[in-house]
């Protein structure tokens, strides 16, 4: 038995509210799950039609099943490991624009047309001069989507009352800014007129917006495992975490048509997401960088494992809510509610998370993701955060490339590997050779954009640290700090 509209029996149809570009699995986890849970709880009452925004894609997969799939929900809920799933009926149908051109612009003349939502990836939101409005379809996906504006412009002779409100999701900064800057520039370019300009600009909301959750997607490992438990065959099955956290750049009007508060969802409007995308980068991924060499040469292997241990979870549980918390400026609560949420989430039984797979590139990640709080602590509190400095210190000796007898298989640029096979291999062991190495790190600004030696204190913290870890072992250094 396969999962359409026959078999499933609670399905129903509701008008079609979005149109979204992009139906690959992260899309159909974190915003069309949503909006399932809106009709079912909010009173939303709208469906997605969806647009496979590249030439081969998943919309007659989609359309086989009438939009119809299987969610399974697997993680930390309420500080339990939980996995449920359900089915989800928020898409309407998907539309391909390379076979069905006509279809896809008429989408833009239906009255009831409210958002517009996208992930085409990072490299999606570009512009190419040489996309015109005659083509069918236009090569980018701002191209696509200036097209669709135009059409809309012109079937409702420009009135303001159907703008749209459009949310990109493609992970870079500004996304909604940039967006509307391209379709601007095309409307320049194909000479779209003035009328259309005001129109997207006095009509239209372009919204930012920060999205998390992580999900695996298809489960080809186990999908024989899971028809037998669901009864039924499902060629679009998908897997998220538990967690989700969507922050809208936009104003606060939009929330009463898109009802998300209502439904209870972890997405909010904000007039800035500065503050949030800063959160995410200091916390989240501050927490798995400064982990990474402190666990691994601790003899650990995953993040799970790491944050259920004994010593390791409470170094990383003080790196966050001591050292790291403590240097942002958000409410308190609302930090350590999402503090919180992370460490839940590195313990995701369903989830593997190898930390070799975190430590590529770790100096530079360091840099983004974990100086910016060791600095800032330092700015606030006149005085060095402990265990970041020993994580900064557990990261040089890491790049030794030895856990043990065992060799760690380091992946950096090649800059970075000559820069720390050189400096290890003059090292005598001393104290001094170990300042030296010390100092030689700190010192590399092409990574760190600054000399860290001039940080007051900076040097003989690492130094004595380092000296630590390679005396008595990394077991016993990090008692130092605990």
């Amino acid at each position: 038995m396969k999962l359409n509209k026959e078999t499933f029996k609670e399905y129903k149809q509701y008008p079609e509210k979005v149109l979204q570009f992009g139906e690959g699995n992260f899309l159909r986890a974190f915003v069309d799950w949503q909006i399932d849970k809106m009709n079912k709880e909010a009173g939303f009452n709208g469906s997605v039609v969806v647009v496979q925004p590249i030439e081969f894609g998943m919309v007659d997969k989609l359309n086989e099943q009438d939009g119809l799939y299987t969610l399974y929900l697997q993680g930390i809920k309420d500080g339990k490991a939980v996995k449920e799933h359900e089915v989800i009926n928020s898409i309407s149908r998907g539309i391909n624009p390379y076979t069905q051109y006509d279809e896809y612009l008429k989408v833009a003349e239906n009255p009831e047309l409210r958002f517009i939502i996208s992930n085409t990836t990072e490299a999606g939101i570009a512009f190419d001069e040489n996309d015109k409005l005659e083509d069918r379809p236009q090569k980018t996906f701002p191209g696509k989507l200036t097209a669709l504006l135009y059409n809309r412009f012109k079937a409702f002779d420009g009135a303001k009352e159907k703008g749209l409100i459009i949310i990109p999701c493609e992970l870079i900064e500004k996304n909604g800014e940039k967006l509307k800057a391209i379709v601007l520039k095309f409307a320049e370019l194909w000479n779209l007129g003035q009328g259309f300009v005001n129109w997207i600009n006095e009509a239209n909301t372009f919204c930012g917006s920060l999205v998390d959750r992580i999900v695996p997607g298809y489960p080809r490992d186990t999908i024989k495992e899971i028809t037998e438990e669901l009864g039924y065959e499902d060629n679009l099955v998908n897997v998220g975490e538990q967690f989700h956290l969507w922050v809208i750049e936009g104003p606060s009007w939009i929330g009463n048509e898109f009802p998300v508060a209502k439904a209870n969802l972890n997405t909010i409007f904000v007039e800035d997401m500065t503050p949030y995308r800063t959160r995410k980068v200091r916390i989240l991924n501050g927490a798995h960088t400064s982990l990474v060499p402190v666990s691994y040469l601790y003899g650990l292997e995953t993040v799970g494992e790491s944050v259920d241990h004994e010593v390791i979870g409470e170094f990383i549980k003080g790196v966050v809510y001591g050292e790291i918390i403590p240097t942002l400026d958000l409410p308190q609560e609302e930090l350590e509610y999402f503090a919180g949420a992370v460490l839940e989430r590195f313990q995701n039984p369903f989830v593997n998370h190898y930390l070799m797979s975190i430590a590529l590139n770790s100096m530079s990640k360091f840099e983004t993701r974990d100086l910016p709080s060791l600095l800032e602590y330092i700015n606030r509190k006149e005085q060095l955060p402990k265990k970041l400095v020993f994580s900064l210190a557990a990261l040089i000796e890491f790049y030794k490339g030895k856990r043990g007898e065992e060799a760690i298989a380091l992946a950096d640029d090649a800059d970075i590997l000559d820069l720390y096979k050189n400096a290890w291999g003059s090292c005598d062991g001393t104290e001094a050779g170990l300042r030296q190495v010390v100092t030689t790190v700190l010192g590399y600004e092409k990574n760190w954009k600054m000399n860290l030696n001039e940080v007051k204190g900076l040097t003989d913290a690492v130094t004595y640290y380092l000296g630590k870890i390679e005396t008595l072992g990394i077991k016993e250094a990090l008692k130092e700090v605990m």
